[in-house]
């Protein structure tokens, strides 16, 4: 559902999150926005980047959590959109933990705002990192 420049998104049990938004986007032509969201998932790959090493540790979990927190951005990268999301979850003795968001397929529901943005912003890889960072010239 679409409100002013905002959709309301609503994901069912075993779709994949990641996959769904770039769909969307497509679909869409969203290029540029802000997502926020929460819900609920039972498998998810996370990971944590080590600047030095230029590399992700990536950790794979498979049992029920509450997505307490789902916050990223929409950029465009070689003229495509580009999806950077954040994700914090819940087990269940209630301890969070969290990191670069991979891959979340939900067990519940997943509810996520996108809000479009006016304009593009691009990205370009930075060398020193090795992120893909947003490129203002």
């Amino acid at each position: 559902k679409k409100i002013e420049n905002t959709y309301v998104l609503v994901l069912e049990r075993k779709e994949e999150i990641l996959t769904c938004l770039n769909q969307f986007c497509e679909k869409e032509k969203v290029f540029t926005a802000k997502i926020e969201g929460l819900g609920a998932c039972d498998h998810v790959n996370i990971s944590v980047y080590d600047v030095e090493k230029q590399v992700f540790h990536r950790k794979d979990f498979d049992q029920p959590f509450e997505i307490t927190s789902l916050i990223g951005n929409i950029s465009t990268m070689d003229g495509r959109p580009y999806l950077h999301l954040h994700i914090t979850l819940a087990d269940e003795n209630l301890h969070c933990f969290g990191g670069h968001l991979n891959e979340c397929v939900v067990s519940a529901t997943a509810e996520l705002y996108v809000t479009v943005l006016n304009g593009t912003v691009e990205r370009k890889k930075d060398p020193e990192t090795g992120f893909n960072l947003f490129d203002f010239n």
